[in-house]
């Protein structure tokens, strides 16, 4: 089965006075038929219902009224997911409009804002592409002497021929694509009175040329401070090199500049799998709005999730990954920052969250993580204390399963608490681990 990857590419749209009072028009009227369909979709309207009512109202034909429906379905269904009120959603964005409720706003902002805002709301306008007609019928990229044009159906036998151009590295792969009659999806959007086209259409994936065969490289996406920790380990497990990518640039500015510095970030790390031959480990994590202390749960939880970008990111390096031809694994993230401090950041010296991306990186190649030999004698003297703990785990907990599994996890979690508050040592640890490289050494054997 040959694996496929959509591709985006931006045009830039070029229309004559006339050409925009018509565009601007269908954009509108299609935007008031999106929202006119979200809110009978609210009532339990069902797509068949409401189609030819739409057409005839709106003055659009079947395939536009079609896809307003979609775009209004989806954002009723992630705004569910999100848990948030659907009759409380606001097209064109909360944010804008929330400012522009404002009343401290100079009269400069006010209408660079409602600018901004009424571009949101009424200046788009998408159409699929369909594979029996060969393309796209609502928005067509034609050529004509060597220059491309994108034809715009406004209904009634009547079209607008807009010229395109685009200097996107990927616009002679979409050429390829038209020559192929393939099908290809277009969003339009207005900003600052200029006009822009988003094609999406699919290409064939390439086949995976670099794999785990020779190590695996572990990465730990992190939040505060924000950088991303990166352990290349060999096929053994040994580490091999480390480090870390700051990434300040996902906390600045707007959602457009968090976009596009978690691509840069993203090819980045791609670029070091590339460069190392290697695979990429990452941690297969859902993030919760609510829990308890602890990694990725709770306050630190909902930060990282409106914050940092954190789905945002990962999903960016699996796509350029896919596109390189780099394998990538995810892996279950409980107790890799445990482990991590606990065992390898003393014994490497390294930071908690490299020592994590390291522990990412074994757990990607299926190695198993043996509690030291020492730190079972700790675990063993705290038993006398408590009976919480059995001697005979090897690493795991008898009375810990899932699914009728045992998890391997329990004994590192009772260490973490022991060794932070100082139950097991003289005082308790905080930044400062090298306290365990000592313990670690007089009792590796076993345990490394």
């Amino acid at each position: 089965m040959v694996m496929k990857q959509i591709i985006t590419i931006q045009a830039r749209l070029f229309p004559k006075k006339k050409e925009k009072e018509c565009l601007d028009n269908l954009m509108r009227k299609w935007n008031s038929c999106k929202r006119y369909a979200y809110n009978r979709l609210l009532e339990g309207k069902t797509r068949k219902e409401l189609k030819k009512d739409l057409q005839s109202l709106f003055g659009l034909n079947s395939r536009y009224v079609d896809d307003a429906i979609l775009e209004a379905s989806e954002v009723l269904q992630s705004t569910k997911e999100l848990g948030e009120n659907p009759r409380k959603v606001i097209f064109g964005g909360k944010d804008l409009f929330f400012k522009l409720k404002s009343k401290h706003l100079s009269i400069k902002q006010r209408q660079k804002y409602k600018k901004e805002w009424l571009d949101k709301r009424k200046g788009t306008l998408f159409s699929r592409g369909d594979k029996t007609k060969q393309g796209n019928l609502n928005l067509r990229v034609i050529e004509e002497n060597g220059q491309f044009f994108l034809r715009i159906n406004t209904g009634n036998r009547k079209w607008l021929f807009i010229q395109l151009k685009s200097s996107h590295k990927k616009w002679q792969k979409f050429d390829e694509t038209m020559l192929n009659s393939c099908p290809y999806s277009v969003r339009l959007q207005r900003k600052n009175n200029k006009y822009y086209a988003y094609i999406s259409f699919e290409d064939n994936l390439p086949d995976t040329a670099i794999d785990f065969s020779n190590g695996a490289i572990g990465v730990d996406l992190n939040a505060f401070p924000s950088h991303i920790a990166w352990a290349e380990i060999k096929k053994e497990g040994n580490l091999e090199s480390y480090g870390e990518i700051p990434t300040p640039h996902l906390w600045d500015g707007g959602k457009e500049k968090r976009d596009y510095y978690a691509w840069v970030y993203a090819n980045e790390i791609v670029k070091l799998a590339l460069a190392k031959n290697k695979g990429i480990v990452i941690e297969r994590v859902a993030i919760k709005d609510k829990g308890f202390r602890g990694d990725n749960k709770g306050r630190k939880s909902r930060r990282i999730k409106h914050s940092f970008s954190y789905r945002k990111l990962i999903s960016r390096i699996k796509t350029i990954a896919q596109r390189y031809g780099v394998a990538i694994r995810e892996v279950s993230p409980a107790y890799t920052s445990v482990i991590g401090m606990l065992k390898y950041a003393p014994q490497f010296n390294l930071t908690k969250d490299t020592a994590a991306a390291y522990v990412i990186a074994r757990r990607g190649l299926a190695l198993r993580e043996r509690i030291p030999l020492k730190y079972k004698e700790l675990l063993k003297s705290l038993q006398s204390k408590s009976q919480s703990v059995s001697s005979s785990t090897e690493g795991r907990n008898e009375g810990t399963a899932v699914k009728g599994k045992t998890l391997p996890y329990k004994p590192w979690r009772v260490l973490r608490v022991a060794l932070l508050t100082g139950a097991l040592l003289d005082r308790p640890l905080y930044r400062d681990l090298s306290p365990l490289k000592r313990i670690l050494v007089s009792g590796m054997g076993e345990g490394g």
